[in-house]
């Protein structure tokens, strides 16, 4: 896919290493419209209160849909966040053993996420420190959504229902 942007290595690395301090339950989802908003990222909030964003890519004509998770969970004293895409879906794009095995392989390799699976869909999810910059979380959802969509691709063959 030629027409995306690239991330640099030092954008790649702050989002990826990131030590700071937990951002308080209570503040949460403002604290996540103002990064947004701050990036100029579109959302809606949807039934679930996730962030629903549309990433869109014209010179190749698809998009692809990001979720920033709408409420922390707290682990070990770091408050962390999920920004999940889906790639596809288990029985309509028919993703076998071979196919999990693969997805397993490559998520190995990756930086930033990890493939999961819910309620039959496959997603792409990263488990961040809630506390990101606008910057960072920018950084995140432009990850999560290109090797989501570069997924879909493959395994549907070039359909865009994600």
């Amino acid at each position: 896919m030629n027409a995306r942007h690239v991330l640099s290595l030092p954008a790649l690395a702050a989002a990826g290493l990131l030590v700071a301090t937990a951002v308080p339950a209570a503040a949460k989802d403002a604290s996540i419209e103002q990064r947004l908003d701050a990036q100029g990222t579109k959302y809606e909030i949807d039934e679930d209160g996730d962030y629903k964003i549309v990433v869109s890519w014209k010179n190749e004509g698809r998009t692809q849909i990001v979720f920033v998770s709408g409420k922390t969970e707290e682990v070990a004293g770091l408050v962390i966040r999920e920004v999940f895409a889906p790639a596809a879906i288990i029985e309509k794009h028919d993703i076998n053993g071979k196919q999990a095995l693969a997805l397993l392989e490559a998520a190995g390799q990756t930086k930033i996420g990890s493939w999961e699976v819910r309620g039959g869909v496959l997603y792409f999810v990263a488990k961040v420190l809630d506390s990101l910059s606008a910057e960072q979380l920018d950084a995140v959802i432009t990850v999560i959504s290109e090797t989501a969509d570069d997924k879909e691709i493959e395994l549907t063959g070039g359909k865009d229902d994600l």
